[in-house]
C-alpha cells in the first residue's frame, strides 16, 4: 500500500421521507476506510450515492484529483472507474469464473485497462477456479471471484458492502487473508461498510463512524477506537490496536518480542521475520491498572501509562483511556477498583495487558 496526499472529499445531502442523509467526508485516497454504524444510519446509501446510482442534486464528490460529481455536474456510473462488491457475488451461474471475469473487461476501453486480469486472479488464489461454472462455488469462493471481477475492470476505487455478511464461520476465515492481501498489495482506496468489529480492527487504516445519515467521527482507526466519546469505546468487545514490529523470539519458552514505542510485548512464538511489522488488538477487559510496577507476576507484559479521561461504561464498570508513550489504550475496570485507585487525569500508574491478540502483517510502508 502505497500513502499519497490525495483525497476523496465526499458530501451529499438529502432528506427522504424516513431518512435524511447529510453527509460531509474527507477520508485518504488510500488504503481502506471502513464505514461502520448501527443498521439503518446510511452506510450503503453513502456508497451508491459514491458509485452514482442515487443522484443528488447538490452533491459533491472528488476522487484525488478527479471530479465525479458537483452541482452542475454529474459523471454517470458506468463511467466512474470503480468496482462494487455486494453481500451475495451476483455472479452469472451459466458462466464459467473466466467468463464472468472477462464479462466486465469486454466493455472496457483498451486505454482504461491498467491491471491485467492475472493480478487480481493471483490476489484473490482462483487460478484453479477458473475453468469451473459459477455455480459449482463455495460461498467464499463466489466471493473471491465477485471481488476479482470488480478489480479486473481497473477501478479507481473499490467499493465493498458488507462482503462477508452472507457467509458462514468458516468461509470468512478463507477469505479474510485475501482481503488483507488487498490491503497490502492494492494502490487504490477501499470503502469497506462492515458491522463486524473483528473484520474493521484486521484491515481498515480509516474509521468512519455513521449516525443517523451523518458522520459521527472519522480519522486514523487507533484514534476512533478509543476516543471516549464514541459508543466503540463502551462497547462489550471494545480494543485497541497498537501497530509493533518483531525484534525477537526466545525458542527456549517459545515466545516472540514486538516492539512498540512503549517498550515490548512478549507473545506466544510466531512465525514471524524480524523486522516484520504487525497489527495487534488488546481488548479492554483485558487491560488492569496498578499504581506500582508489580513483579512477582505472571503477566509479562507491563507498561508504564498516563490516565488521559476515564467515562462511564456502565452501573458498575468505566473505561479507561491512558497514553503509554503517546499510544492510546483503553482498560475496562469496576468503578470500584477505580475509586480504591483513587484514578484521575494526569495519574501515573502502570497497564498490565493479560493478552493480546495478533491481526495481521502490515506493509512496511505503512
Amino acid at each position: 500500500m502505497i500513502a499519497t496526499n490525495k483525497k476523496i472529499n465526499a458530501r451529499f445531502k438529502t432528506q427522504k421521507k424516513n431518512f435524511a442523509l447529510d453527509i460531509d467526508l474527507t477520508v485518504p485516497a488510500y488504503g481502506i476506510s471502513s464505514i461502520t454504524g448501527p443498521s439503518g444510519c446510511g452506510k450503503t446509501t453513502l456508497l451508491r450515492a459514491i458509485a452514482g446510482l442515487d443522484f443528488y442534486p447538490d452533491a459533491f464528490l472528488k476522487v484525488g484529483d478527479e471530479l465525479w460529481q458537483d452541482k452542475d455536474f454529474f459523471l454517470p456510473t458506468h463511467k466512474r472507474a470503480l468496482g462494487y462488491v455486494f453481500q451475495e457475488a451476483s455472479l452469472f451461474p451459466h458462466l464459467s469464473v473466466l467468463k464472468n471475469l472477462e464479462y466486465g473487461i469486454k466493455r472496457l476501453p483498451k486505454s482504461e485497462q491498467k491491471v491485467s486480469l492475472d493480478k487480481p486472479i493471483e490476489l484473490l488464489g482462483i487460478s484453479h477456479l477458473l475453468k469451473r461454472p459459477s455455480s459449482k462455488l463455495s460461498g467464499g469462493e463466489r466471493q473471491r471471484v465477485a471481488i476479482a471481477r470488480a478489480l479486473a475492470v481497473s477501478p479507481q476505487i473499490l467499493l465493498m458492502d458488507e462482503p462477508l455478511a452472507a457467509l458462514d464461520l468458516d468461509s470468512k476465515q478463507e477469505i479474510i487473508p485475501y482481503l488483507e492481501s488487498l490491503h497490502e498489495e492494492l494502490e487504490i482506496p477501499i470503502f469497506y461498510v462492515s458491522h463486524s468489529s473483528d473484520e474493521v480492527s484486521r484491515l481498515a487504516d480509516y474509521l468512519v463512524v455513521l449516525k443517523e445519515g451523518s458522520v459521527k467521527a472519522s480519522g486514523n482507526i487507533t484514534e476512533v477506537l478509543t476516543r471516549l466519546d464514541l459508543p466503540l469505546a463502551h462497547a462489550e468487545d471494545a480494543s485497541t490496536l497498537i501497530h509493533a514490529t518483531v525484534t525477537g523470539h526466545d525458542d527456549e519458552y517459545k515466545l516472540t518480542t514486538l516492539e512498540f514505542p512503549a517498550g515490548q510485548f512478549t507473545v506466544p512464538q510466531k512465525d514471524l521475520t524480524i523486522g516484520e511489522a504487525v497489527r495487534l488488538r488488546i481488548n479492554a477487559k483485558d487491560v488492569s491498572i496498578t499504581l506500582e510496577h508489580q513483579a512477582n507476576t505472571s503477566i509479562l507484559n507491563i507498561f508504564p501509562a498516563t490516565i488521559d479521561e476515564i467515562r462511564p461504561a456502565s452501573k458498575a464498570q468505566v473505561t479507561v483511556r491512558l497514553l503509554s508513550n503517546g499510544v492510546p489504550i483503553l482498560s475496562r475496570i469496576t468503578r470500584r477498583s477505580a475509586d480504591l485507585l483513587k484514578l484521575q487525569k494526569g495519574k501515573g500508574v502502570y497497564i498490565q495487558t493479560k493478552s493480546v491478540s495478533l491481526l495481521s502483517l502490515l506493509s512496511h510502508s505503512d
